[in-house]
């Protein structure tokens, strides 16, 4: 191996690594670009592959804190992970992820976790998929309630400035209850999900509303609207960005409001949960045409400290034998009892790999899924079914955002 990969010092560094990925997508780091981007992915949490002085390659982290059932861990982010197309399969990017893991792990972060662009490559790595997502294109006509819906909030556009305020309210109320969704700085609000360019880029401008009811905040909604007109007819979308709200009738209400916007024949929305309400608030949900992939990949950096942060629907125990060949300290045998995960002598009941481990961290997927599929190995009769009973979490993960 003839390149180095160590973290970046330096803007400049940091805005070559971010390229390794964003020449396949039409990026340039533009100083500004890279200024901005770094408020939310700190210089240092970007690593930097290089050959003879040259940056061949990127990975980065976004420090997080990641919501799972019952609690919330420190969580490395992973992002922008690239090679440059003149150092493919020489390497660089197993170097990256082994430079990577290993400072994940000396900060202390006990859980990694990402979006993977190819579902191949990141399981070598110790990853495991722990939740799917889904899309939606529903037409307007076919929008209608199960049950009549009377509105009790009301709802107002707002500004950035006035979003920014009132929507990070709504998302914290629901963020602290859902698994698999991440704590916003105010950097991550106003660059993340807010920002607009000066042009407006290539997409319609984000539209902004806000549902409150007697004065305070309970849901919010992200669009954009989408002009088509075909054959002297306007068919237009309506591309909802993001829309959150508290439970029940709250959720209904924002989603009502978007399906009622005229100028548009067909709503489209991506992201949405296994378990999304819209399935029950629809009279018609077949005709959402939902499409339903991936969603987050988990990596348990500290296996110990992972399994011991969230809490469990029973006591157990369990007796796990893992294996880590990417991360050896994990490896062994682990008791999880109580809500607490310790090294064990005892006889294992379930053998599996990190990255299986990984699958069924936040709630989604069960082990009796994970044997049947052949990524666990059952040792002790009714084991797959207590580890179930203890991992289930009251409603699927959900990461709104692709980041």
């Amino acid at each position: 191996m003839s390149f180095k990969v160590k973290p970046c010092s330096n803007l400049e560094e940091f805005g070559q690594a971010v390229f390794a990925i964003g020449q396949y997508f039409g990026m340039e780091p533009t100083e500004e670009r890279m200024e901005r981007f770094s408020k939310n992915l700190p210089i240092e949490r970007m690593h930097a592959a290089s050959e003879n002085g040259t940056i061949i390659g990127g990975a980065g982290a976004f420090p997080f804190e990641l919501t799972v059932p019952g609690g919330v861990v420190p969580t490395a982010g992973v992002t922008v992970v690239g090679t440059f197309p003149t150092h493919r399969r020489r390497g660089v990017l197993r170097a990256m992820m082994r430079a990577q893991l290993d400072d994940v792990h000396a900060r202390g972060e006990p859980v990694a976790l990402l979006w993977a662009s190819e579902d191949t490559i990141y399981g070598r790595f110790g990853y495991g998929m722990s939740s799917t997502t889904s899309s939606m294109s529903i037409p307007r006509d076919a929008t209608a309630f199960a049950r009549p819906l009377e509105r009790e909030g009301s709802l107002r556009i707002v500004d950035r400035a006035e979003a920014l305020t009132l929507f990070p309210r709504v998302w914290d109320a629901v963020r602290r209850k859902t698994p698999g969704m991440l704590r916003r700085t105010r950097n991550w609000w106003e660059f993340r999900l807010l920002f607009e360019p000066p042009s407006g880029g290539e997409d319609a401008p984000k539209r902004f509303v806000v549902l409150e009811k007697d004065g305070k905040p309970e849901g919010y909604a992200i669009y954009r609207h989408k002009p088509k007109f075909e054959g002297g007819d306007f068919s237009s979308e309506l591309q909802v960005v993001e829309a959150v709200a508290l439970d029940g009738r709250p959720t209904a209400e924002i989603w009502r409001y978007l399906f009622d916007i005229d100028w548009s024949t067909t709503i489209t929305a991506g992201l949405l949960p296994a378990d999304h309400p819209l399935w029950w608030l629809l009279a018609t949900p077949r005709r959402m045409k939902l499409r339903v992939g991936d969603g987050l990949w988990v990596r348990l950096v500290d296996v110990g400290e992972a399994l011991s942060a969230r809490t469990y629907a029973a006591d157990g125990p369990i007796v796990f034998d893992v294996l880590d060949a990417f991360c050896p300290w994990n490896e062994g045998r682990w008791r999880l009892a109580r809500g607490q995960a310790k090294r064990t002598t005892q006889a294992a009941q379930l053998r599996l790999d990190v990255s299986a481990l990984g699958c069924a961290y936040l709630g989604e997927f069960t082990f009796s899924g994970l044997v049947r599929g052949g990524r666990v190995e059952e040792l002790r009769r009714g084991a797959a079914a207590r580890a179930d009973e203890m991992f289930a979490a009251e409603r699927a993960p959900w990461c709104p955002e692709i980041f």
